[in-house]
């Protein structure tokens, strides 16, 4: 059995319930034709990188599944190519490390980096502490203490003139 995944960006000019009709018609058609659905994936609304159709963003949806042979990719293609509302959409036949891959990004075992950063949690009692020592001011004595005077200053010229 081979395993697929096909990625397509729907209208976002759409309502909520067309979206989800639209990429329900796709689920229903790969499972007519004797595929089984391994995951539906609906990554939601996101900006494009480029415009297409004159839009700047579109609601993106991947459907993973597995079939035993080819033909309904030929089907499945034609039909996102005659409807309107896929903007775009791009097929792939998933090796055995995509598969893997998948599944374990759906278990938990792979995490975005987005999410690593949103967990960690910040130290507590640590910036007022830096904010004090960096606003503090630096009293008047020690500064003028640590400029040399002439009288240290001329014993040091008069050695390296020799």
């Amino acid at each position: 059995m081979n395993q697929y995944e096909v990625n397509f960006i729907i209208d976002p000019v759409l309502s909520g319930d067309e979206i989800k009709s639209t990429a329900g018609i796709y689920e229903t058609l790969l499972k007519d034709q004797g595929c089984t659905i391994v995951h539906v994936n609906e990554m939601g609304l996101r900006q494009l990188a480029y415009p297409i159709n004159k839009k700047s963003s579109g609601v993106y949806y991947c459907i993973e599944f597995t079939s035993l042979t080819g033909a309904v990719i030929g089907k499945m293609e034609l039909s996102l190519r005659r409807d309107e509302r896929i903007m775009r959409f791009l097929t792939v036949k998933l090796d055995k490390y995509g598969v893997k891959y998948n599944e374990d990004r759906r278990s938990g075992k792979i995490t975005s980096y987005k999410k690593k950063e949103a967990k960690k949690k910040p130290y507590e009692g640590v910036a007022p502490a830096v904010k004090e020592e960096i606003i503090a001011p630096v009293p008047v004595p020690e500064v003028i203490a640590a400029v040399p005077t002439p009288e240290v200053i001329s014993p040091i010229v008069v050695a390296e003139e020799e």
